[in-house]
């Protein structure tokens, strides 16, 4: 007994450990935007080099995905995301400590090659060391980390750099990965797909191409994030300000929103998934009243703060049956290949933020400026997630079923 309740304390420590990684890596990801006048003037860059300089990160995130997802399947977890924890606070720091725009961009570099495998490598560990029935509680979990990373962090360390500068905050952010670079090394142990490994290095990855069915689970689950990466990420502060007179400060706020609610509604989606057994219907649900509350509040007459954030908050909560894409996908196939699977998934998310952030520029040129074309494509891109989901198959390997 006392054996059991050990492993148990360390599959919690664990789980803590890389959800704070996750948090971390979300925070270093905003960062730079948070100070983006300041960067600019100081490394005396136009606007679109301070864009390009920040979208570093990103271009690493997103093709590393592959990577993380084979080198985990093949190294687990210990090898592979302690020393990105370490990464991601060396890049903060180097940006950080830069006063050339090479050196910067170095720095961007470094955190988005530790960064990638935050949130595949948390997923990895809730896989491996938790029961398959609660796989979607504590991915929605992970991800609500991230998402509040997003929403309390930007609020305090906006303030932090008013107070204190950008540099320090920066400096106090690696010294803060570094410590949590610690932990992980005291509590990630022996997280590894424990299955005997007889194939090749690219083996899952000739598995996961080779999946209809898991091509179609990434198109559907990037498109429902969609809007987290557009109008939460980029454009929604601006269209606030244009189509509904809000002031900046109450468009950040309202924006701001949609993250407090996929926290809400990723844990929510989870749950109720886990209780339920099932996915796909959760996932059409969801998809269709978040392009409902989108649209409310896009495309509303009101000009109240109050009742867009509250759409906005709706969005977003029903937004978090995004989560529930990874289980989907995961659980159709052995659990030897989960990282890959996994990683795939999420670089597919995380990829349309490359087409879709610029498509909406182009549409908001081509209407000289006008928003409703372009922010147009939110609720048709969930309710085309809906629509395809309903093409998905529903099924579970035998690895992702326990043991009677």
């Amino acid at each position: 007994m006392p054996d059991n309740t050990k492993a148990a304390s360390l599959r919690w420590l664990a789980f803590i450990v890389v959800s704070l990684f996750f948090l971390f890596e979300f925070v270093a990801r905003i960062e730079p935007s948070l100070a983006s006048s300041e960067i600019t003037q100081y490394l005396g860059l136009s606007n679109a080099g301070f864009g390009v300089l920040s979208s570093v990160f990103f271009w690493v995130y997103a093709p590393m995905q592959l990577i993380v997802g084979l080198a985990l399947d093949r190294f687990g977890v210990r090898r592979t995301v302690v020393p990105a924890i370490l990464l991601c606070a060396l890049g903060t720091g180097v940006f950080a400590a830069s006063d050339l725009v090479l050196v910067a961009g170095l720095g961007r570099l470094l955190t988005g090659l530790g960064a990638s495998f935050a949130f595949v490598g948390a997923l990895y560990v809730v896989n491996h060391q938790f029961a398959p029935e609660r796989f979607a509680l504590l991915s929605g979990l992970v991800n609500a980390a991230g998402m509040l990373g997003a929403a309390v962090g930007a609020v305090m360390l906006s303030s932090a750099i008013a107070q204190f500068g950008w540099r320090q905050v920066f400096f106090a952010t690696a010294v803060a990965g570094t410590l949590l670079f610690i932990l992980a090394l005291l509590f990630l142990h022996g997280i590894r797909n424990e299955q005997e490994r007889n194939d090749d290095l690219l083996s899952p990855l000739r598995k996961v191409f080779r999946s209809g069915r898991i091509w179609l689970i990434a198109l559907i689950g990037s498109l429902y994030y969609m809007p987290v990466n557009v109008f939460g990420g980029l454009w929604g502060q601006q269209e606030m300000m244009h189509d509904h007179a809000l002031s900046s400060l109450q468009a950040e706020t309202a924006v701001s929103m949609i993250f407090w609610g996929m926290a809400a509604g990723s844990i929510a989606a989870g749950l109720i998934s886990d209780w339920l057994g099932h996915r796909k219907w959760l996932v059409i649900a969801g998809a269709i009243c978040s392009a409902l509350a989108y649209g409310a509040a896009i495309f509303g007459p009101s000009n109240n703060l109050l009742s867009i954030a509250a759409l906005l908050f709706i969005g977003g909560f029903f937004g978090g049956g995004q989560m529930l894409t990874f289980a989907m996908a995961k659980e159709g196939e052995s659990a030897d290949i989960s990282g890959s699977i996994i990683a795939f998934v999420n670089m597919i998310g995380i990829g349309g933020a490359l087409i879709f952030q610029p498509l909406l520029g182009y549409l908001l040129d081509l209407q000289h400026g006008d928003f409703s074309l372009a922010v147009s494509t939110i609720p048709l891109c969930l309710l085309a997630s809906a629509a395809l989901t309903l093409l998905v198959r529903e099924q579970r390997h035998p690895d992702h079923i326990s043991a009677a």
